[in-house]
């Protein structure tokens, strides 16, 4: 075995840092009392060096000559208690927590679990490093030619949800060994069609390194989705087609580095709140192995787990460390990897000190006083499945947050309920019961129909029901109440009359949500009508299943699409950085107008009216109470958006002394017949379950 030389290095950073002539490796753990560093050579031939120093509970040691490419890990001598909560035992190899990069899946065998399968109480001292990945020693330089960030304000930010294999795996345009990957979502195809469509921020599901679970490989399936993370540091290796050696640092970096030169932001879907080391009965794979005690909750009884994501863990944010274990992540991506924001999974569990969700807790007030993270765009999931777990509405300034209700009350809309109208038109105007009185804007809410946990939009109008069966859990996971609505039958039909007002459906989803006040995300292939054939939990499905089928796109409801973002961002009437207020602004008469469809303003009874599915409001674009970059005042046309979502045309009597031009009718396939008018105080018939928006003549 090499002899390797090692000098006392330095406690921080944490993680392998090379400087050019080799590499200083800083691991935390409070309960060891011996760390070894593993190197392996090309031939996987381990060699261990005990690190010399611990300072303040980090362990440290410097190794000349040790430089990029090399595959390590750690062993950690010190207690197993598990019913003290210390699961450490030198036998179980370990990956670095703040590792760059890393290489390699779990090989699933008992030898990575600390305890028997015979006895969860009996220790397990199998040497598991035959079965493990290998963290990677990366090199930190590249060249960014002259990178800028969009820093794209949240008004003007249309999202768009996207998984990095699925969103380029089938599409022909990318290079096939490219499809797939961080090259792939990089390569001037995949930017080409996020332009024409309208993008401004791309949000990518998980890429921090995560592990397939053995009971998945088990039954043929993976974990597609990636909510299993063990890396907060590394790009997930499988999405690289450079090579697993680092080389998928450099690529994703690349990937970032074009996006940005088309003027899109990149925003990561963020899992710090459980990782895939699961319960009492789950493999030690990092953290358990350094100091399990520190890094997650623990009940009582220590042996097991406090458990506020439903995945068996949830990170111990009260720890001094795993705070800045996830802080020192949040900012490698924002400074090293030049990310734009991040989207962060069942947020509340990062706000449990104790049990109930503190919004004032040590999480928000490190990253309000960071200045790296507070320049970064910052997106809630505001719920988890603890006790009051749903916190939409309460997370404090510089945060946004996923809208639930919105999400509901669109659909709920949609689909006929009664009683839905006034919900949906809080919503459209930008959600200000839950927003105005933290001091946040309209752009705090996220506003979205669908995501990637649920049906697709082609499937939220063409099921009643969700249907799993894929998944090989008899059809128990995934949500049961999905406020969907199938349009007469369940699953695909060859009736013309279902199709056509699926279609319609369709574009009364994706117009309301891009015509909405606060920012829309639209769910990768929505605008293309990808379905999952009524899957709505496709977490384990990476297959066609899951990804963009381009061959069998919708043109025509792509060009709606496009239409309604191009119509979003040619006016700010519908992205007001202010709530509306009801009154006259800037001389003008009042900003907003809510009437029925013969054209009276609406009473207090026409809105609690059950069976009241249809009206219009009238958007002042004379009255728009924020001014632009240099304080001047902001002007734009007059705009009446008409909804009926009865099942029958309705005529609309138009109150405004000004011609209007059909700018959108979701009764059209791509949005448009021609360019019709209405004439001042003039009628117009809007089909049924259909919506019409009329820009009035200056």
């Amino acid at each position: 075995m090499p002899n390797h030389e090692v000098w006392p290095g330095r406690p921080y950073p944490l993680g392998a840092t090379y400087d050019g002539a080799g590499t200083n490796f800083a691991v935390f753990s409070e309960v060891a009392t011996k760390v070894e560093l593993c190197l392996f050579d090309e031939h996987g031939k381990e060699t261990r060096v005990a690190l010399p120093e611990s300072t303040a509970f980090c362990w440290h040691g410097y190794l000349p000559r040790i430089g990029p490419g090399q595959r390590y890990g750690y062993r950690v001598h010190g207690p197993w208690k598990p019913e003290e909560g210390h699961r450490t035992h030198q036998s179980k190899f370990l990956l670095d927590p703040y590792a760059r990069a890393i290489d390699g899946d779990v090989k699933w065998s008992e030898a990575v679990f600390s305890h028997q399968f015979s006895d969860p109480n009996a220790l397990n001292d199998t040497d598991s490093a035959p079965f493990m990945p290998r963290s990677v020693v990366i090199n930190p330089y590249f060249d960014w030619h002259n990178d800028r960030r969009p820093h794209t304000a949240w008004h003007d930010t249309i999202i768009y949800e996207a998984h990095v294999k699925g969103m380029t795996r089938l599409m022909q345009e990318v290079p096939e060994t490219l499809r797939g990957t961080y090259a792939g979502l990089g390569h001037p195809s995949s930017i080409r069609y996020l332009k024409k469509l309208g993008i401004t921020a791309i949000e990518l599901m998980p890429v921090h390194q995560f592990v397939n679970d053995d009971h998945l490989q088990q039954k043929k399936l993976s974990n597609y989705w990636g909510y299993n993370t063990i890396g907060f540091f590394a790009p997930h290796y499988a999405y690289s087609s450079s090579g697993h050696g680092g080389q998928q640092v450099q690529e994703f970096k690349m990937m970032v580095r074009e996006m940005h030169a088309a003027g899109i932001e990149v925003i990561l879907d963020v899992v710090y709140n459980h990782t895939a080391e699961g319960n009492h009965l789950g493999p030690v794979l990092s953290f358990k192995g350094l100091d399990n005690a520190s890094y997650y909750r623990l009940e009582k009884d220590a042996r097991y787990y406090t458990d506020y994501t439903g995945t068996g863990n949830s990170f111990n944010v009260r720890n001094a460390h795993v705070l800045q274990l996830i802080m020192d992540s949040l900012r490698y991506w924002a400074t090293d990897m030049r990310v734009d924001g991040f989207r962060f999974d069942l947020a509340p569990v990062l706000a449990r000190e104790l049990h109930e969700m503190d919004k004032l807790a040590a999480f928000f007030d490190l990253i309000h006083q960071d200045p790296v993270c507070r320049d970064c765009k910052l997106i809630a999931e505001p719920w988890d499945v603890g006790p009051g777990g749903y916190q939409v509405g309460n997370f404090p300034p510089l945060w946004t947050e996923w809208n639930g209700k919105f999400r509901d009350a669109v659909r709920d809309y949609w689909r006929g309920e009664n009683t839905a109208m006034p919900q949906f038109a809080s919503r459209l105007t930008g959600s200000s019961d839950l927003y105005q009185s933290t001091g946040r804007r309209p752009y705090a809410s996220i506003n979205l129909v669908t995501a990637h946990d649920g049906f697709t939009l082609r499937d939220l109008v063409s099921y009643n029901d969700k249907h799993n069966e894929a998944n090989g859990e008899e059809n128990r996971d995934g949500e049961s109440h999905n406020r969907s609505w199938n349009c007469g039958a369940e699953g695909p039909s060859e009736d013309g009359h279902i199709n056509t007002l699926r279609g319609r459906q369709q574009r009364n989803f994706i117009a309301t949500l891009m015509l909405s006040q606060g920012v829309p995300m639209l769910v990768s292939g929505d605008e293309l009508g990808r379905t999952q054939q009524g899957n709505n939990n496709a977490y384990c499905q990476d297959n066609a299943l899951s990804w963009l089928d381009w061959a069998k796109s919708d043109h025509d409801l792509l060009a709606f699409t496009r239409n309604a973002i191009a119509l979003r961002k040619a006016h700010p009437t519908f992205r007001r950085r202010r709530f509306f207020e009801g009154r006259p602004i800037w001389g003008a008469e009042a900003d907003i107008k809510w009437r029925t469809p013969g054209g009276d303003e609406m009473s207090e009874q026409d809105w609690h009216n059950g069976f009241a599915k249809s009206f219009q409001v009238f958007l002042n674009g004379h009255a728009i109470a924020s001014t632009g970059g240099h304080g001047e005042r902001i002007i734009d046309d007059d705009f009446t958006l008409l909804f009926n979502a009865h099942h029958e045309p309705l005529e609309f009597t138009i109150a405004h002394e000004k011609a209007a031009t059909v700018e959108l009718d979701s009764a059209h396939p791509k949005g448009k017949n021609g360019h019709p008018k209405v004439e001042p105080r003039g009628k117009i018939q809007v089909q049924a379950r259909s919506m019409v928006v009329l820009r009035h003549d200056r």
